[in-house]
Parts: C-alpha cells; structure tokens; sequence
C-alpha cells in the first residue's frame, strides 16, 4: 500500500468512528423532525450561489455534492428543491445518510466513492451529469490530487452547470492552531509539499469530549492559487472568487461564536478565515 493510500484508509476509518457522535452534534434528530429545516451551512452558500442559479433556486436542478459526510446539507439541498446524490468516501457515513433520508421523507441518492472515482460510480449508478457540483465546507484539506478532483468537477457537470465551493482559506490552515495566545504564526506550509500533514488529536471538531480510537489522519495543503488553477485547467470558467471573515467551527482557539459563525474577537481583518468560489463548465 502506498503511502496516500495508507493515509486515507486511517482518514476513512477516523471518519466511519465520528458518524455516532455527529449524529447528536450535527442535530439530526432536529432535522428530522422539522421539515422546513436546513443547515446552517446550505444556508449561507444559497446566499453566495443564488446569483448564478436560474431563478436564483436549486428548485429542480440536478445537484451532486462530493464529501457529504452524513448527508444532512445534501438533504438541505432536497429541501430547496434539488434532486441530490451524495457522495463519500466513509460508507458508515452514507448508511447514515440513507437512514437520515428514509426517516425524513426526502428523495437521494447516496453513493460510496471516494472524490477520484466519483465521476465513474455516478456512471454506473445511472446517475448522469449535473447542473450544479457542490462541495462542502471543511473538505479540500482532505484531497491529496486536485487535478483530479477538478477533472472529477468537470465531468460531472453539464454544459452551463455551476460548481461551488466555500472552505476553510489556504492561510488559515498553514496557521499554528495550538497556539493560546492570540497570535496569528505559520507554523506549517503554506504551498502544497505533496507529503500530508499528521494530525493525532483523536477528538471531532463537532464534539471535543470525544475520544476516538482511530486518532491518526492526514491533510494535505493546498494554496489558493491551486485551487483555482486546477479548475481553469480542467476547463472551468470562473465566475465568482471570494474571501470571508467567518468560520462555521472553531477553528482557532481565540475564535469566538457569533450568530454569523465563527470570527476573531478583535481585528477580523487580519486573517480570512474561508474562501469560497464559482465556476460554470462551458456551454449550454
């Protein structure tokens, strides 16, 4: 086994222990029983995606989103209208996923893939291309390619389809994030190095009382830079570059939550904390 493969079968089992406990902390049982609910995070990325949706809606688009996890802004995006195929790597996640639907009353697809085969298991699932490729916050970091996963976006789209993605900025995640005196210091690379980086916390940014026993993963750096490049030259044109101030976790010990997310107490100019982007595949 190489070592990416190595590193992302022990993401895969860290990701398949976290599904019992966000199952509470991303409240599903709420979300269930409310059928006019969605999550925060679909909330805030209709805000940016609606400029470039006919009729400023999802209502009848055909949308995948890659890395779903348990699937709840997948059925968000149900909830407003879509048609949905969620797609990800853990399959005690899409189980998950499938259950949250069927108890919900929502209509998806959920599919076992990781992000590379993703444009090969919709296609065997029948599940075709889309108007609209949506990748969640919180999953780039997670990618050691992203020339394939900007292929992978770029196959999956129809003629004038939309891709969007909102996620954590390339600075941020080059930042120390055990610091607990306020200052903002790379501690590691801002560029892309090929190599991840190992992360032993054993605990869920969802709940920090957890404990789990597969502790070890792996991210992988990617600058802003890149991120963009790789879609340009996959074929996408970009429509929208933007950087923001907030955060949907804490994701630095001096954040502070506010009802717009997560920020930095005083200064919030001195670092984004997110970026997200459009783009549309070519055509009509």
């Amino acid at each position: 086994m190489s070592e990416t493969a190595a590193a992302l079968a022990a993401n895969r089992a860290n990701w398949d222990e976290r599904v019992p406990s966000h199952l509470v902390a991303y409240g599903v049982a709420d979300f269930i029983a409310d059928p006019a609910r969605i999550s925060s995070v679909v909330r805030d990325d209709l805000a940016l995606m609606a400029p470039h949706l006919p009729g400023r809606s999802p209502a009848g688009l055909d949308l995948v989103h890659l890395q779903c996890h348990i699937g709840l802004d997948t059925l968000s995006w149900a909830r407003l209208g879509a048609r949905v195929t969620g797609v990800d790597f853990s399959p005690a996640s899409t189980a998950a996923a499938r259950d949250i639907a069927a108890r919900a009353g929502l209509a998806a697809t959920f599919l076992d893939s990781d992000v590379d085969s993703a444009l090969d298991v919709c296609e065997q699932h029948g599940t075709g291309r889309f108007d609209v490729v949506y990748t969640g916050i919180g999953a780039l970091p997670w990618l050691p390619d992203l020339t394939r996963w900007a292929q992978v976006v770029a196959g999956l789209l129809r003629p004038g389809g939309l891709f969007h993605v909102r996620d954590s900025h390339p600075v941020l995640n080059a930042l120390d994030h055990d610091r607990t005196d306020g200052a903002l210091v790379l501690g590691q690379p801002y560029f892309a190095t090929g190599a991840p980086l190992r992360h032993d916390h054993g605990t869920t940014y969802a709940d920090a009382d957890v404990r789990l026993g597969n502790a070890t993963t792996y991210e992988w750096q990617h600058s802003l830079a890149e991120i963009v490049q790789v879609l340009l030259d996959a074929g996408l044109v970009l429509t929208s570059l933007a950087e923001h101030r907030t955060i949907p976790w804490q994701a630095l010990p001096q954040l502070v939550r506010t009802p717009a997310g997560w920020v930095l107490p005083a200064g919030p100019e001195r670092l984004p904390l997110t970026f997200s982007l459009t783009a549309t595949r070519p055509g009509r």
